[in-house]
């Protein structure tokens, strides 16, 4: 007859091995009081995060980060913890585990933003971090550090440093121009007017402001008999966001850039004069200057036209370089026009240079006034176009804003002005002129009547440049 229950003491310890039980024949109700001791189990506890608990038993155990209240002085961390650390009050000390294993991960977060002021230190407590044995330090605001132990080679490693800042970046995102990038920076050319369209204003802690180069169109020379002055230079005006950019920029260049919106921003790139093949009498005219560029709030000037005609006083047209003076009677000279108009700081420009007998004076460029012309008689020389500046807002060095140069008397024997560096018009020789390059906002150089046109001024350009990513 088959045994239907076995007493406590009806079987002697190892007596019966689970070879000696078929299978299913043994079950809860068949088992007195239906429970087995967990002394009498191979495993008789649960172990998660390294902490082990007891079969049957109840307690608390954290399958991720146990976070830990926050701790206002030094203490030592355990292995899947996190804590949140409060150094308002003085610096605070974090001792890392002594004999940690693969794996384990431990939590520190900067609780009051304040480990820039008090900072908290990581004590490796005699193993290593990033492999090496010195004590770390935290001193970013608003950090979140997890460090995991890898071995005794590399010790614990430093897995993320995110703070809320770089959590919540944000850059500026735009359209227009012609677009191109140089590292972590775009670049909007506009070479004609258009728009840049902002979809996305960023913030500070991404970018928030972008660098500008606005440059106007360059004057015309003047033409006239005995020599027209040189064309000047575009208005020049640069702003670099040194918080958001390192690009070389030019000597001329305000401290900081704009901030921009999420809008649309017109953008006006100004004409060149046009040069013309006849004087216009009396002195300057308005017909030789360039026009104004536009980017937001910043507007450089047109470039001032060269002087023109024969009648005294022979000058220039003031913009945002000056127009060179023409050829005057040696008593009477022509005056270069002044710069830097209407005036703005940095200043956008300089003066023209003054005219002599038989020659006009250069238009004034970025970075210097234009040349004088030689005299008090022939053979006198044009003078040349005053300097335009470099920027490499773009990525690389160029140089824009040259003055034109002025032109001498045909027949005389004298030179004809150089065209300023940055593309300003230089006369090719009496009676002829030279034409400033586009969009680098040069002025055209003067020239000769009758017989010669004068240099038309290069259309200016406006360039935008900002941190994208």
């Amino acid at each position: 007859m088959p045994i239907s229950k076995i007493g406590s003491k009806g079987v002697k310890d190892a007596e019966l091995t689970a070879d000696d039980l078929a299978p299913g024949t043994i079950t809860n109700a068949k088992l007195a009081d239906a429970t087995i001791e967990n002394a009498k189990l191979a495993n008789s506890n649960i172990t998660i995060n390294g902490t082990a608990i007891n079969l049957g038993a109840s307690g608390d155990i954290s399958a991720g980060t146990d976070w830990q209240s926050v701790k206002t002085a030094s203490f030592t961390a355990v292995a899947g913890e996190g804590y949140f650390v409060d150094t308002t009050s003085t610096a605070i000390t974090v001792t890392l585990p002594s004999s940690p294993s693969i794996g384990d991960t431990i939590m520190i977060v900067d609780y009051a933003s304040t480990f820039a002021t008090n900072n908290c230190t990581v004590n490796p407590n005699g193993n290593k971090i990033e492999a090496s044995t010195v004590n770390g330090t935290l001193t970013t605001n608003d950090q979140t550090h997890t460090l995991i132990y890898t071995d005794s080679t590399q010790g614990w490693k430093v897995v993320n440093q995110d703070t809320y800042e770089d959590v919540q970046k944000q850059f500026i995102a735009a359209t227009g121009g012609t677009e191109t990038t140089s590292g972590d920076y775009k670049i909007h050319t506009f070479n004609s007017s258009s728009c840049f369209v902002v979809s996305n204003a960023g913030n500070s802690a991404g970018s928030n402001k972008v660098s500008y180069l606005v440059v106007a169109g360059g004057g015309a020379g003047g033409v006239a008999n005995g020599g027209g002055g040189g064309g000047g230079a575009g208005g020049y005006r640069e702003g670099k966001a040194p918080a958001f950019d390192s690009y070389s920029a030019s000597p001329l260049a305000a401290p900081d850039g704009l901030t921009v919106s999420a809008q649309t921003y017109p953008i006006t790139v100004g004409a060149g004069g046009s040069g013309a093949a006849s004087p216009v009498d009396p002195g300057g005219s308005p017909a030789f200057n360039g026009s104004n560029s536009v980017f937001s709030t910043i507007t450089s000037a047109a470039g001032g036209g060269g002087a023109t005609g024969n009648t005294s006083p022979n000058t220039g047209t003031a913009g945002g370089s000056g127009g060179g003076g023409g050829k005057t009677d040696q008593s009477s000279p022509g005056v270069g026009a002044a710069g830097n108009t209407p005036p703005v700081s940095p200043p956008q420009g300089n003066s023209g240079g003054t005219g002599g007998h038989n020659a006009g004076g250069g238009g004034g460029g970025a970075s210097a006034v234009g040349g004088d012309a030689s005299s008090p008689s022939p053979p006198s020389n044009g003078g040349a176009g005053g300097a335009g500046i470099a920027s490499s807002i773009t990525g690389s060095a160029v140089t824009r804003a040259g003055g034109g140069g002025g032109n001498s008397e045909n027949g005389t024997g004298g030179a004809a002005g150089s065209g300023g560096a940055g593309a300003g018009g230089g006369p090719a020789g009496s009676p002829a002129a030279g034409s400033a390059t586009a969009n680098t906002g040069s002025g055209g150089g003067g020239a000769d009547f009758p017989g010669g046109t004068s240099g038309s001024g290069g259309s200016g350009v406006v360039i935008i440049r900002y941190k994208y990513q």
